[in-house]
């Protein structure tokens, strides 16, 4: 089993920028990559970044160049960098860690103001 811890959510304004973080935990051997989603009030959960074990990276098509995933393997976290924010960027974000399964943490919510 893996655990997910995520924080850093809160209230900014618009063009500002939070940084989320994810602890991970237990059998963390087992994990190959990790990865942030968001699901907005009414919509479905998506795919907003990923790093695999070695560090490659991928991105939603309407973050880039604004979001930056990053990970410590000496301190099993994940973070995810998220500058320019917009309105549109306001959902509950959740770490996703995959391996022989998937394990989500318990999500903290980004709410960006105009």
């Amino acid at each position: 089993q893996v655990q997910l811890v995520e924080s850093g959510g809160g209230l900014v304004q618009a063009g500002g920028s939070l940084k989320l973080s994810c602890a991970a935990s237990g059998s963390i051997f087992s994990i190959n990559a990790m990865n942030w989603y968001r699901q907005a009030p009414g919509k479905q959960r998506d795919l907003v970044a990923g790093i695999t074990r070695v560090g490659s990276t991928a991105y939603a098509d309407s973050v880039k160049g604004r979001f930056t995933i990053s990970r410590d393997n000496a301190k099993n976290a994940v973070y995810l960098q998220m500058n320019s924010l917009k309105p549109e960027d306001t959902a509950v974000y959740y770490c996703n860690a995959f391996g022989t399964k998937a394990y989500w943490g318990q999500g903290t919510q980004v709410t960006v103001s105009s």
